[in-house]
């Protein structure tokens, strides 16, 4: 089932994405409401024997000096040589207007050598941000991503096991100095950057709150005069302003990943009148050893005098196709499919017509 299911999404996947409203919070971010990403280097311990090699990862060592010193244990002169143990980059997101107290989820990844971090635990590890400063403290279970074993002569790794993730595994200790009641202002910054939905943007908060309280500034930003809107507070200005429907524009797109054969296109996309013409290249190489061996009692060697036989054979197409002017994306691909051209050469075919000067989008290859 999973290879037919590839099978059929391997031909062809293309669809129009139409427009339709969409709410303002799910087109824009706003000026200050974000969120900050946070970092820290730890220790997760407890691996069954599937931890670091302390000779290819020294600094696993040097970190578990350090913890255990901080302990009260005494190993100066020491060497450890565990294999339940492994060095950990840890990552988080910290949300906005998060609290101290609060609980945020976690990732786990293995820096050294470590094959699985399946049943590991994490010991306490302070999470840092961009100006150095520690906003969280992370520690508990790591729930590893796979799993893997092995034998005397073979092994199986399903999966990622050298990474994993704890839910609510940090708590926030530090909160970040943003008071959001002191703004007057406020921009709204949109995901895509487009004048015509910059514009709708405007239009829309100004017809809610009656009134000019929105301004366009650029192409990707909106500027909310949070007084003018007489709002108690700039939160109830927000909570008014992103449930606003607003129908966005966006550019002609045509999006293609070469691996599975996937194209996505939007409505917008349209194609110049040209001509195509179609054909495959087939290379047979073909090696036929011959042994050439004296006679008996004469004097030589076996000589093996290696054959080579190339062949290259060109299939074209019957003709050359034409799409009329002003077809769009859509007809041509559901053509060619109903044609049974492959993925990869349906794929080449767009490239050409877009080197052509006849697909007016943008062309994007994965």
């Amino acid at each position: 089932m999973r290879a037919l299911a590839l099978a059929i999404l391997a031909f062809l996947i293309a669809f129009q994405v139409t427009a339709a409203p969409v709410r303002i919070k799910d087109l824009v971010e706003f000026d200050g409401v974000r969120g900050n990403d946070l970092v820290g280097y730890g220790l997760v311990v407890g691996l069954n024997g599937s931890g670091d090699g302390i000779r290819n990862a020294p600094f696993t060592e040097e970190i578990m000096s350090s913890i255990l010193e901080r302990l009260g244990v005494n190993v100066s002169g020491e060497q450890f040589r565990p294999r339940n143990v492994a060095a950990v980059f840890v990552t988080a997101e910290l949300p906005p207007f998060s609290r101290a107290g609060s609980r945020i989820d976690t990732t786990v990844s293995a820096i050294g050598d470590a094959k699985s971090l399946l049943g590991g635990t994490l010991i306490m590890t302070p999470l840092t941000a961009a100006d150095g400063q520690v906003y969280a403290v992370a520690q508990g279970t790591v729930i590893a991503g796979g799993v893997a074993a092995e034998g005397a002569a073979a092994s199986v790794v399903q999966g990622v096991p050298t990474a994993g993730v704890i839910p609510s595994g940090a708590r926030v200790e530090r909160e970040i100095d943003f008071e959001l009641t002191s703004l007057d202002r406020l921009r709204l910054a949109l995901r895509t950057p487009d004048f015509t939905t910059a514009a709708e943007i405007e239009k829309t908060v100004n017809g809610a709150f009656g009134r000019a309280v929105a301004r366009m500034t650029d192409s990707g930003t909106v500027e909310l005069d949070i007084a003018a809107t007489h709002a108690r507070s700039p939160a109830h200005a927000l909570q008014r302003v992103e449930n606003l429907l607003v129908e966005p524009q966006r550019r002609a797109r045509v999006v293609v990943d070469q691996r599975s054969g996937t194209i996505v296109m939007g409505e917008d996309v349209r194609i110049s009148r040209v001509a195509v013409s179609q054909g495959n290249l087939t290379l047979r190489i073909e090696e036929t050893p011959m042994v050439s061996q004296p006679n008996p009692f004469a004097q030589g060697e076996t000589v093996i005098v290696p054959r080579t036989s190339a062949t290259l054979e060109e299939y074209l197409a019957a003709g050359l196709a034409e799409i009329p002017e002003g077809a769009s994306l859509s007809e041509v691909v559901a053509g060619l499919n109903a044609l049974g051209v492959s993925p990869r050469d349906m794929i080449d075919i767009l490239k050409s017509i877009k080197a052509a000067g006849a697909l007016h989008a943008e062309f994007i290859v994965r």
